[in-house]
């Protein structure tokens, strides 16, 4: 892991924004790229890149990870090299799916990559130069890289750590969602058996920014009680905004934790024992 924090504000990127090594990721849709965007921002797409999207949900829930090999491919797209320093962001506060790149990047192996904190609504209030100019940077060499290097699970194995003392299940879905209120995506409403309810949008303040790294790390310290941050899994509906919960981590100074990519798209699609 690098000693910069995954978080950068608005003011600290308008001050390195002629850094000869800094690259722009816009993670929002299509439609807000073509519209305005942050200038020399480049547009990568969730569900065709970070994405391998399968017919059947129930292998790998709705955003499966690509292969390392394929990731690389769009990392050379970007024209990102190992000394570039990358600054990913989305149109939602939330930045779940800056999130969720951050996440990929830094497990490709990646030393330089930050998210945005309050995302292309922040920049531009600050006066961040934007414009509707489509960019395409030079392609990088490809990196060959073997394995991700930050640990995931796959839903047997989920299954088994749910009923573990020393481990926790965290689902950061809404609270309606966690308790089978309301189910606006997936096939069956309600949560994984034993896990427990930290909703991502507690990481916020009322302004959707990342609350202080010390409020961030007493919350989670706190909720984890006796299990290490390491051994705790992290999931939601597809695999993509636990990554946020993640990055939040991150920022409070914890250690990384387990992402489970399919989450409760593939988990609801199992046949698995389920809270009523």
């Amino acid at each position: 892991m690098s000693d910069l924090s995954p978080i950068i504000n608005a003011d600290e990127l308008l001050k390195i924004k002629d850094s000869k090594n800094l690259i722009i990721i816009d993670a929002s849709n299509s439609d807000d790229y073509e519209k305005e965007h942050l200038s020399t921002a480049q547009f990568f797409d969730l569900n065709t890149q970070l994405s391998d999207i399968k017919d059947d949900a129930s292998k790998g829930g709705r955003h499966p990870l690509p292969t390392i090999e394929e990731f690389a491919q769009l990392v050379s797209e970007l024209g990102i090299q190992p000394q570039s320093h990358v600054v990913v962001y989305d149109r939602s506060s939330a930045a779940n799916a800056a999130a969720r790149f951050w996440w990929m990047l830094t497990a490709f192996g990646h030393k330089k990559v930050q998210v945005l904190n309050g995302g292309f609504k922040m920049a531009k209030e600050i006066g961040y130069p934007t414009d509707d100019k489509a960019v395409q940077l030079e392609k990088s060499k490809v990196q060959e890289v073997s394995d991700w290097k930050l640990n995931t699970v796959e839903i047997d194995e989920v299954d088994q750590l749910r009923k573990q003392e020393d481990s926790k299940v965290i689902d950061v879905r809404s609270p309606e969602r966690y308790r089978g209120e309301s189910e606006p995506i997936d096939l069956i409403a309600g949560h994984i058996p034993g896990a427990i309810n930290i909703p991502y949008e507690t990481n916020l303040d009322e302004n959707g920014l990342f609350l202080e790294p010390e409020v961030l790390k007493q919350k989670y310290l706190k909720a984890l009680a006796k299990t290490k941050s390491k051994d705790a899994v992290f999931h939601c509906g597809s695999g993509v905004t636990a990554c946020h919960s993640i990055l939040a981590m991150a920022y409070a100074g914890l250690e990384i934790p387990k992402l489970y990519v399919g989450s409760w798209s593939e988990w609801s699609r199992n046949n698995m024992e389920m809270k009523p």
